[in-house]
């Protein structure tokens, strides 16, 4: 049975080639909306400790209304990917090797050719939303548009204060039973994500200076009650964006689309009309 639900599309798995920089890869993918062929394709990007388990029906019901088709995966070292060897750390810019590397990659083993990128919406959320931003910003004529939801450009000290609780959630609280359900190692990724953020060099971490080049039409989504991280973090994409649209969601927390999901979609469904 889908680990989404029984009626949900199959999930795949896609083999990337080994190159110079990193090995083979196996990474679980599920097309949504698969047999609407002409239909632009959203690109959805987890967050830090998720997969496509996570997303849960979220992502089928904003293509629904959008219109499009869906591509959901797992990054390597979450879900059913392929995961990370215990003694692996993420270096410090591993979120533009996701972006640069890995999803250029995925899609070229699907087959996604230049136009249908040419029409692609990329959505991402917390570090799926940075990873967004980095591809479009890479990448600036391969895509539609790019909505980053709860996304980092840099290192807030709130958001390392967040995730070093995390850690004793995990250890001693039900964290790990509760995410075992979604990763194949949970370990992995865990720390994966705890490690490189609680990591002193990535203190300096920073992608403000590079979002300049993002040319396509941009949204950026932050709830006010977010504690990982504050508006300040979208706040620089206006300031390095200036056609960058910005959405202040009220009385929500990191996760707009599971804490608000209707102010959440009418922003999106707003912005794709308009742009």
């Amino acid at each position: 049975m889908n680990r989404l639900n029984q009626h949900a599309p199959a999930i795949c798995l896609a083999d990337l080639p080994a190159t110079d920089g990193r090995e083979a890869l196996r990474l679980e993918y599920q097309w949504l909306n698969a047999g609407m062929t002409g239909a632009p394709i959203a690109i959805f990007l987890h967050e830090g400790l998720g997969s496509i388990a996570m997303w849960k029906d979220w992502p089928q019901k904003l293509c629904e209304q959008l219109g499009f088709r869906g591509l959901v995966y797992s990054r390597p070292g979450y879900g059913g990917s392929t995961p990370r060897a215990a003694q692996v750390k993420w270096p410090v810019d591993f979120m533009h090797r996701q972006a640069h590397e890995i999803l250029p990659a995925l899609l070229d083993v699907l087959g996604v050719d230049s136009a249908e990128r040419a029409r692609m919406w990329v959505i991402g959320h917390s570090d799926g939303g940075s990873i967004a931003l980095l591809y479009a910003a890479a990448f600036p004529d391969a895509l539609e548009g790019v909505i980053a939801i709860a996304p980092h450009v840099f290192v807030e000290d709130v958001s390392v204060k967040a995730i070093a609780e995390a850690t004793a959630l995990y250890t001693q609280g039900d964290l790990r039973t509760r995410l075992s359900r979604h990763h194949a190692d949970v370990d992995s990724a865990f720390y994966g994500w705890n490690d490189i953020w609680l990591n002193p060099a990535f203190r300096h971490w920073d992608i403000t200076d590079c979002l300049s080049s993002i040319r396509r039409p941009l949204l950026a989504v932050q709830g006010y009650d977010d504690e990982y991280g504050t508006m300040a973090q979208i706040d620089a994409i206006a300031t390095h964006v200036p056609h960058a649209r910005l959405a202040k969601l009220p009385a929500c927390g990191h996760s707009p689309h599971r804490q608000c999901p209707a102010m959440l979609d009418a922003a999106i469904l707003a912005f794709v009309a308009r742009s």
